[in-house]
């Protein structure tokens, strides 16, 4: 079994998690070469299963259901590893990188400048007007706009570079089957026929709450500038501005009114340092330092 191969059942696997194949992909490349066929029995792999976890994986990594799961991925996803020359660089070097992820659409999109917006799932015209003046601009440089196909924010910087004729990447929480929110069922359709979808998730995986944080540091990662566009205090935008503040990407923020709950995480981020957005032109900057 080669390397990619071994990676996908890994991932598939019951137990181990994105903390053990993160800790278990920076030991291979350690220990071996990429090229070289994996035949690591269950029991060294271990160390990087939580102790809770271990029965739980060793019971899965030698049955027939985890190896139909490996064959089904095999023929029906496109997969991105992370041994493969494809894989972002600066993904490979963020907050526990993803070891697989699997695709739709256009993976040439990740060569391209790329600028994570992220905001309120409960957006409003405010929101809506920002992205409105801020965007086209940003698709006239050729920044390719990533966020995660939420409600809000998300699903309103996909819609409005798509109008603008630019390049959107939705990186989302569940299987490349599933559809959450169902309302964006139609946008993620799109996107994978003339954009790019990534999820980390396996065929029919649902959405569940840890997924949309495992989700964020996949944007943070990847995205050379996070602008977050709406916030709340303590929302899940700020833990992806802090993600990618970890991974060393600027962060950029549009200030709001001092009275509007969904501008308080934006002017907190503005008041620690990040940098406000007035108009178009401090988003394009980011991206000619």
């Amino acid at each position: 079994m080669q390397i990619k191969e071994f990676l996908l059942k890994l991932h598939l696997c019951k137990g181990i998690g994105c903390h053990g194949e993160a800790k278990f992909w920076q030991w291979w490349q350690t220990h071996h070469s990429q090229e070289q066929a994996c035949s690591l029995t269950p029991d060294q792999i271990l160390n990087f299963v939580s102790s809770q976890n271990q029965k739980r994986f060793l019971a899965d990594f030698s049955s027939e259901n985890l190896q139909n799961k490996v064959t089904r991925h095999l023929t029906q996803t496109k997969i991105l590893a992370i041994c493969d020359p494809e894989y972002p660089q600066q993904l490979t070097e963020a907050f526990m990188a993803p070891i697989i992820l699997f695709y739709e659409g256009e993976l040439a999109l990740l060569r391209l400048p790329l600028l994570g917006m992220v905001g309120a799932r409960l957006a409003n015209q405010y929101g809506e007007k920002c992205l409105a003046t801020l965007i086209p601009t940003v698709v006239a440089q050729n920044i390719a706009v990533i966020s995660g196909l939420a409600a809000g924010i998300d699903a309103m910087a996909h819609k409005e570079t798509l109008r603008r004729g630019g390049y959107t990447i939705g990186v989302i929480g569940t299987g490349l089957n599933r559809y959450y929110p169902k309302q964006n069922e139609a946008l993620q359709k799109y996107m994978a026929s003339h954009q790019l979808i990534l999820s980390e998730y396996p065929l029919d995986a649902g959405p569940k709450r840890h997924h949309f944080v495992e989700r964020n540091r996949i944007i943070a990662g990847l995205c050379e500038t996070l602008c977050v566009v709406q916030a709340k205090q303590h929302s899940g935008s700020l833990i992806t501005a802090n993600l990618a503040l970890q991974n060393n990407r600027n962060v950029i923020a549009i200030p709001g009114r001092i009275d509007d709950v969904l501008s308080v995480g934006c002017n907190e981020l503005i008041a620690a340092g990040a940098k406000p957005v007035l108009n178009s032109q401090h988003i394009v900057e980011e991206f000619l330092i």
